[in-house]
């Protein structure tokens, strides 16, 4: 047994020598903070908690400022008592490093650890994340406040694990310090040779040559794609170093039965999540998404499809909506009776292991003052506390039951960091496209296959080209691509493989220079076209009402004169000119097929497509559930196959039970096949196979 003091209060723990943290249900909480509380009232909000039925917290993430008030003065003991008390009530904590929010000394002691942005743009004390957080200073004083929290708090039972920063993003960072790091990048990628830099990134442009490194030009001004491509894969190296120097830190401390973690956003280009995460067991992901009318699951399913993915194993939510968001009060949406509890296991069934809310009280200062949390600004029990309460209750009843859900899907989106910012350097849309993912429409592929219940991981394919366990594959514009990549794909598609790909895709090397010949340049076989020419187009509906799609408008955009070789035209424009090029086409290759979308498509262009392909590969058949009935699965701990099967609508409905022999685990009762299944407005039904 091993004895320790925290505070006042004496603690012991068994040793947990070679253990894990192991969840054995889900955990369901919220963030909290009681230093932004109007007047002390933990004791009673620990009832309330546990009243409520929560079962974890995140705190001290924003901290720094409480922690270290003045330079290497440490004040710890305020938060020994938050952390015992949670203890004392056997409520498990998640500690933060604090380092995303620095302290105002260390802003009037050391400027040059604010970030300066391009063209003389420079960040100013009063807001978070205003640090260039690869600079020096940062970071001794943030390896002093870490192992400092880490020597009092890694011993303590309560803390189960640590978050390590808080939604980082390199945020603009063009500090001096910061390009030179980039230079050096860059010179260690090219071996040094500046006459192989010049020609795969094509310098000779406007006589923006450089012959001595020490010309390399700053970020500012740069016109050139390949030169701003490497600068985003340079912010996302950072990134991937930062937090790893953090796991790094923290891994010398922490017992072997907690975990690290980070929460990233779903805006997934901004990171390198594999790299990020390789330290992490269980990385974590905050999902703020539409509620009421706009509830529909999408969002959460698309994060947790990327996160489960990139971690290969469950993950947590450590941010998501409780009541209305925003930094504002313009952006106030609580959700309806019933929408909290569905998000809760819209989560749980997408592989989260455990759902908190930001946060557990509305603040009544502060930029985030309308961001609501569980309770709001009266700090009183209301519609949303019961609704947590009620979830809560069935969480500790059949939470053994959906815990480490493993899915073992068969369809892959393939995500293209690199084309996403490829794309948006060079647009070929100034709109929002069809609906709004303007230039990397990768939304409008996970909805064509999420409103159609076909399951999906996404998949980094920048450095990864791996798809042998998938069947099909879904490519968003993959304009940046290396030639590996797209013999992986070539070689996918020749063994039996299905891929769905879109428009502009295979167009330019990994250095965003357009390969010299017709596109789609080593896709051509697999493709079973070529073409030389593509044109801007306003809206335009499909000829012979292909697709089914009636009179509606459902390509724009833009439109690739598609020259078939092996390929069967499915679609042309109806259009005088443009209708000579097919705007869609499939192709046998190999022993697979290959399905190419030349245009950008509407998203019910893009459900067709998907559709045709997943039920000739026989993923889905015709009489599979669609939207707003949406079905998620997995096989829990215990290796029981759990089907989920939710209502996103505000009308009751009525659907046979298509899984057998089955347990709804909410309510207790026995169905079998064909079975009625009823489903209240937001309702959702979870089955456990015989």
């Amino acid at each position: 047994m091993k004895k320790y003091l925290i505070g006042a209060l004496a603690l012991t723990a068994m040793s947990q020598a070679g253990a894990e943290y192991v969840f054995d249900k889900p955990l369901y909480g919220a963030a909290y903070y009681h230093e932004y509380m109007p007047y002390s009232r933990l004791d009673k909000d620990i009832a309330m908690m546990k009243e409520a039925g929560l079962s974890v917290v995140r705190v001290g993430e924003s901290s720094w400022g409480l922690f270290e008030p003045r330079e290497g003065v440490f004040e710890f003991e305020w938060m020994d008592t938050i952390v015992n008390k949670f203890h004392a009530a056997g409520i498990k904590v998640i500690l933060g490093t604090p380092t995303y929010s620095i302290p105002s000394w260390l802003a009037h002691k050391h400027p040059e650890v604010l970030s300066e942005k391009m063209n003389g743009e420079k960040s100013y004390y009063g807001i978070r994340q205003n640090m260039d957080f690869t600079n020096p200073t940062y970071k001794f004083y943030s390896e002093r406040i870490i192992r400092n929290m880490m020597e009092r708090y890694a011993s303590h039972p309560a803390i189960i694990g640590y978050q390590v920063d808080n939604e980082l993003e390199a945020r603009g960072i063009n500090n001096r310090d910061y390009f030179i790091g980039f230079r050096n990048h860059v010179k260690d990628k090219f071996g040094g040779d500046l006459k192989l830099l010049t020609k795969e990134w094509g310098m000779n442009y406007w006589g923006m040559n450089i012959n001595a490194w020490e010309e390399f030009y700053v970020r500012d001004g740069v016109t050139n794609p390949a030169y701003k491509n490497e600068w985003e894969r340079y912010n996302r190296k950072q990134i991937a170093d930062f937090l790893n120097w953090q796991c790094d830190i923290v891994n010398e401390y922490k017992r072997p039965d907690q975990f690290v973690t980070h929460c990233f956003m779903p805006a997934f280009h901004t990171v390198d999540q594999v790299e990020s995460f390789r330290q992490m067991e269980y990385p974590a992901i905050n999902v703020y998404h539409g509620v009421q009318d706009g509830q529909d699951g999408q969002l959460i399913a698309y994060a947790g499809d990327f996160m489960r993915s990139v971690a290969d194993n469950n993950y947590l939510i450590t941010e998501t909506n409780a009541q209305g968001t925003g930094w504002d009060s313009a952006g106030q949406y609580p959700p309806y009776d019933n929408q909290l509890r569905q998000n809760v296991y819209s989560h749980y069934a997408s592989g989260a292991n455990m759902v908190e809310y930001w946060h557990w009280a509305t603040l009544h200062y502060g930029q985030e003052t309308y961001w609501r949390g569980v309770l709001g600004h009266d700090l009183e029990p209301n519609r949303i506390y019961r609704e947590f309460q009620r979830t809560a209750s069935e969480l500790d009843r059949i939470g053994k039951d959906i815990v480490n859900l493993k899915k073992d899907n068969k369809v892959a989106i393939l995500y293209s960091h690199d084309s996403h910012h490829a794309l948006g350097f060079m647009p070929h849309s100034h709109g929002g496209g069809y609906p709004t993912d303007s230039n990397y429409p990768v939304h409008i592929a996970h909805r064509a296959l999420y409103f159609q219940n076909i399951e999906t991981d996404i998949v980094p394919c920048d450095r990864v080209c791996d798809f042998s366990r998938y069947s099909m594959l879904v490519v968003p514009p993959l304009y940046v691509a290396s030639d590996s990549l797209l013999s992986a794909i070539d070689g996918f598609v020749k063994n039996g493989g299905t891929v769905v790909m879109m428009h502009k895709s295979a167009y330019c090397n990994e250095h965003s220079a357009v390969r010299p010949v017709c596109a789609p340049g080593p896709l051509r076989k697999a493709c079973g076209f070529y073409y030389q020419e593509y044109s801007t187009i306003g809206d335009m509906k499909l000829r012979d009402d292909a697709f089914g799609l009636g009179d509606s408008k459902s390509i724009g955009t833009w439109y690739e004169f598609l020259i078939p070789e092996t390929a069967k035209p499915l679609a042309y424009a109806d259009h005088p000119f443009f209708g000579q090029w097919p705007a869609v086409t499939e192709n046998e290759y190999g022993k697979g097929k290959l399905y190419y979308i030349g245009t950008y498509p509407s998203q019910e262009l893009m459900n067709k497509i998907v559709r045709l392909a997943a039920i000739d590969k026989g993923l889905i058949s015709d009489g599979a559930y669609v939207f707003p009935i949406i079905t998620r699965s997995g096989k829990n701990g215990q290796g029981k196959k759990i089907d989920y099967i939710f209502n996103y609508s505000g009308v009751a409905v009525n659907v046979p039970n298509r899984f057998g022999a089955v347990k709804e685990l909410l309510t207790g009762e026995t169905l079998s096949g064909g079975d009625s299944i009823d489903l209240a407005p937001w309702g959702v039904a979870i089955l456990c196979r015989k």
